[in-house]
Order: structure tokens, then sequence, then C-alpha cells
């Protein structure tokens, strides 16, 4: 999990900064944005301080109808639990009281023109992509006909390949060599790129591509929600299971299972077609259907 600083926040959204110029170093914890309502009016036992805090139309509205001595007081009140910052959106005006408050505590006051609803979306999206708890692992992440996939298996075995055949296929590369995941959610496994390995692929005895260079803007992908894991292996005589299904099995990342297939590589196997039929296989569970259910279901029809 990477630190995240109000400035962090300013840079993200061009936020306008009308007090606490020096307090921008101020660290960001907690993944959500929150309104403030009930405090405003004295109730503070269950305040996440520690949250941004965003007063939009209503809050800023319902402040600027009060009398200075109330104004001052409940302002006063949330002031004193120093939050990381306040972000007032729609541009409103006449913030001279706040500003004075939020310069008084050394509190970054922040201004955006953005609505409301639609600022505390992006806001929280972005906290939780960057707050979240994060591992690398080495292998290769593509999307595969939306589905998110990793690839995994030992150096040479031919990730990096497989990756470049389903690309040219139209498929999508999110990184290769370093894969980012992130734990957005309690189900919710993101993968990502490193920032530095964004958009290369490595290929044994041709070198590194840029692969939206070399395919277009639709070969990569920033980001995507891992739903399969996908080991490459080398061949091996009479250990494939032939059954009609396969057990589930599942590899767990930061306590996520996902599901676990593992292929294993010979010459003249279509690996990339190989995994292009996992996800579809994948999509349609989720849907319901079972090819092998429906197989049993025929014979027992006979």
């Amino acid at each position: 999990m990477k630190p995240v600083t109000v400035k962090d926040l300013v840079e993200r959204f061009s936020l306008e900064v009308l007090a606490g110029h020096s307090e921008l170093h101020r660290p960001i914890t907690k993944t959500k944005a929150h309104r403030p309502g009930l405090e405003f009016v004295g109730y503070f036992e269950y305040f996440p301080q520690e949250h941004v805090q965003l007063l939009g139309r209503k809050e800023i509205t319902y402040l600027h109808k009060l009398t200075e001595t109330e104004r001052n007081l409940h302002i006063g009140n949330i002031v004193k639990y120093h939050p990381p910052c306040f972000v007032v959106t729609r541009n409103q005006e006449g913030l001279k009281y706040l500003t004075k408050y939020c310069e008084e505590e050394r509190i970054p006051l922040l201004r955006t023109a953005a609505a409301t609803s639609k600022f505390q979306d992006l806001v929280d999206l972005y906290l939780s992509k960057s707050l979240a708890q994060e591992m690398a692992i080495h292998g290769v992440c593509v999307n595969v006909s939306g589905i998110g996939i990793l690839l995994r298996g030992k150096s040479g075995v031919g990730k990096s390949e497989t990756a470049h055949t389903l690309i040219r296929r139209g498929h999508r590369l999110v990184a290769d060599d370093i894969v980012v995941l992130k734990k957005i959610s309690p189900e919710t496994l993101l993968g990502t790129h490193n920032g530095k390995t964004k958009e290369f692929l490595a290929l044994r005895s041709i070198g590194l591509i840029n692969v939206s260079r070399l395919y277009g803007r639709k070969a990569f992908q920033d980001e995507t929600r891992i739903v399969l894991d996908i080991e490459l292996t080398k061949w091996q005589e009479h250990a494939l299971n032939n059954d009609l299904e396969l057990e589930p099995a599942f590899t767990e990342y930061m306590d996520i299972r996902i599901p676990h297939i593992e292929i294993q590589l010979q010459p003249g196997r279509d690996v990339a077609g190989l995994v292009e039929a996992a996800a579809n296989s994948w999509y349609l569970r989720q849907q319901g259907y079972s090819a092998a259910e429906e197989f049993m279901q025929r014979l027992q029809s006979d």
C-alpha cells in the first residue's frame, strides 16, 4: 500500500487550495470521503475524523443560514478533530469563515467545480485503489474478452509468448513479468502493472516490445479484475486428469480465493486457444451453464 497525502488528492483532481497550503503533506489513511451532517448539529459519537470531509451544497447552504455565533460553534466543533482536509464542491463561494478556521487549525481547505456525488464517487474509487492491500507476483496479467486472467509458471515456460498470441487475437495485456495485485474488497482482486513495465512485453529471442505502439491502444488495459489463475506447466505423461469435469481448485491471494487451472504444455498445443476456452467456460459458469452437466443429462435421458 502506497501512502496517499492531501497533495496527491490535489494533484489527482486539480483541486484549488483555499487554506492550509503548508499542510498538504498530511496523510490520508481511510478510503471513503465523509459528508458531515449530524456533526453540524453536535453529534460526534461516530464521527469518522480520519476521512476526507466533503462539503456539498447542502452542507454549505446550512452553514450560510446560521448566525455567526452558531456557525462558529458548529465549525469549531468539527475542526478541533483535525480531519485530513475539507473539500468544497461546485465552486461554492462565501467561505471566509471556513477559511479562517482552517487556517487557524492548519487544516487544508480545498475546492472543486465538480458536483458532490460525482466527486465523492471519484475520490472513493481513487482512495480504495490507492490504499488497497497489495502484493506483487511474477507472472503475466491479461484481459481475455473482458475476463481478467493471471498467467503463471516457471521462467521460460511461455507466459509472455502466450500473452502475445492473445494480443494478436484481439485481447489485451495488463502487465508482464511483475503483476501488482490489489485487494479492493473482500471478494475483489485487481491486477495491474507497477508503472515501469506499463505496455511492455518481453519476448525471448525478440526482446522488449511496446504492445500499444505495435498493435494499437486496444492491445493494452491499465487494470482488470482477476477471476482466473492459470498455471502453465511442462507436459507430464499420464499426469492429466481426463474426467469430464475436473475438481475445482483455487489459489489464494490476500485471503481471496481465485479459481485455478493448470495447462500442461506440449509442442503443437494451442495454449492461447485453451486460455480463451477457459475464460469462456468461466463466463458460462457464471451464467449457470455447465457443459459436463448437460452431457450427463443427455446420457441419462437415453
